[in-house]
């Protein structure tokens, strides 16, 4: 068992942390992460986003009082909005980024399947309020995907993203991040953006490599990721997503089930696991924890538990 007493009031955790691990680089502390993280505001009568294939397309059209509830219900994996999963303690968060078709605005939305209610940038403006009253909490945003995202809509999002946060925006090149030098500079954002657009500017970061399973069972993800582990951390950041991939055959053959039940019912087992993990520099060691519904269970306090038993080894 974990011999850390679990503190639950996350909001204020990094500057909580005692002073012995503010020179410790943020590659090596345990950061929780939520995994497609703007997924609770879903548009369930919006479009398909582009990737979907033609088929499932088709489908949709013919049994959309069918598919829709489905998708909405398998697509779904957070239930708490921004600034509750902020306040909670999630410092990572999973964003995949869309520009909906034939929407001749340049308003851009979150997806996972289909798109969001919220768009990006006022997303984001909340984010920002939510920093300027917690100026010691440092951020990590991972942008993806991109869906029908052109080279101009890129630079117009980079610019707008830059407006926002301004001298917040941690540059590339900086070398070692710690809390104490990312204080004393006055960065609270590292924005990863997986694109080549990416490259022409010094503010953006480059992906995140994120341990995906594709398991449908807290046994599937844990084996995967214990593989993982022995085949050696990555430089830098990495995630290790703790979130189920439910198939489409599962998904038909159990109607009464959802994502969150299916997550919530197999929370023991990866608390289990989360309890027997270190931080730190070692191969194995882990780094950003993502999950699904980090909201209704003690993930963060699990995540953030396990840079004081990094403190513990170093005082041994």
């Amino acid at each position: 068992m974990n011999p850390v007493k679990l503190n639950h009031n996350c909001e204020y955790w990094m500057s909580s942390l005692p002073e012995d691990l503010w020179d410790i680089p943020l590659t090596s502390l345990a950061i929780p992460g939520s995994h497609d993280a703007m997924s609770y505001c879903l548009d369930i009568n919006s479009p398909l986003v582009r990737s979907e294939s033609d088929t499932f397309r088709v489908l949709d059209g013919l049994f959309y009082c069918l598919t829709r509830p489905a998708i909405f219900r398998w697509s779904t994996t957070q239930d708490k909005d921004i600034v509750e999963q902020l306040s909670m303690g999630i410092r990572f968060f999973d964003l995949r980024i869309a520009h909906k078709p034939d929407d001749i605005s340049n308003d851009l939305y979150f997806t996972h399947v289909i798109y969001t209610h919220l768009t990006v940038l006022e997303t984001f403006k909340s984010l920002a309020k939510w920093l300027e009253s917690h100026p010691k909490e440092i951020v990590i945003l991972a942008c993806s995907h991109f869906e029908g995202l052109s080279d101009e809509l890129h630079e117009t999002f980079i610019l707008a993203l830059k407006k926002l946060f301004k001298s917040k925006l941690c540059p590339c090149k900086e070398a070692v991040l710690t809390l104490r030098s990312l204080w004393a500079s006055g960065f609270q954002v590292l924005l990863s953006y997986d694109s080549q657009a990416a490259t022409r500017h010094e503010e953006l970061w480059p992906a995140i490599p994120y341990w995906w399973a594709n398991k449908p069972t807290a046994e599937g993800v844990i084996s995967y990721l214990d593989w993982q582990k022995d085949m050696g951390r990555p430089e830098g950041f990495f995630v290790s997503g703790l979130n189920l991939t439910a198939s489409r055959c599962d998904i038909a053959s159990n109607p009464k089930q959802s994502l969150r039940t299916l997550t919530l019912s197999q929370w023991d087992a990866f608390r289990d696991w989360l309890e027997t993990q270190v931080s730190g520099e070692q191969s194995k060691s882990l780094n950003i924890i993502a999950g699904d519904f980090v909201g209704p269970v003690p993930f963060c306090p699990l995540v953030i538990s396990l840079n004081h038993k990094l403190l513990l080894r170093q005082k041994k």
